[in-house]
């Protein structure tokens, strides 16, 4: 059975593809996703740079790169599930937006830990310049500054996604 390859993509699916991408890597649906294109793109400066900035402080996001989480879907879990606290309080919205100063503390719970520091045994990921993490008896995690384009952990094209979300 021969199977037949398509042809070369068109520039519509070169920039649909690399909307989805960020969509799929991020979790985010189409109507959340418009939502912070929408959102960049008021913003003064960069759209592109400010939209990978908005979705790269999402809470669910933060708690996976500073290693709570093993990968993003657990990170989320984690959120819902209202195992995390930002600024002392519980937070059970894996969309909530981390802003600067903000501190991400593990709930003081035995279950709560357990799972945390068995993620973060099992990973031995770099936390990025703009997170500071402190492993203390209860972990948590410092915004220091939003994070630059430079840091987001994606390859993509942002100024196809723009070029794609503007028309």
């Amino acid at each position: 059975m021969h199977v037949q390859r398509r042809g070369k993509l068109t520039d519509y699916g070169i920039h649909l593809r690399e909307k989805q991408k960020v969509k799929h890597y991020y979790g985010v649906l189409e109507r959340q996703f418009r939502k912070y294109f929408h959102h960049a793109a008021k913003s003064k400066g960069n759209t592109g740079a400010t939209l990978l900035a908005l979705l790269e402080c999402r809470l669910d996001n933060i708690v996976h790169r500073l290693g709570f989480g093993q990968s993003r879907p657990q990170a989320r879990q984690l959120v819902s599930h209202g195992h995390i606290t930002v600024n002392g309080r519980r937070v059970d919205i894996p969309s909530y937006q981390v802003r600067v100063g903000d501190v991400i503390r593990v709930k003081n719970r035995a279950k709560s830990l357990d799972l945390i520091r068995g993620a973060l045994a099992e990973s031995h990921r770099d936390v990025p310049d703009f997170l500071t993490r402190s492993d203390s008896q209860i972990p948590e995690g410092v915004v220091s500054r939003l994070p630059s384009a430079d840091e987001v952990s994606i390859p993509v094209q942002t100024q196809l996604i723009v070029e794609l979300c503007s028309r």
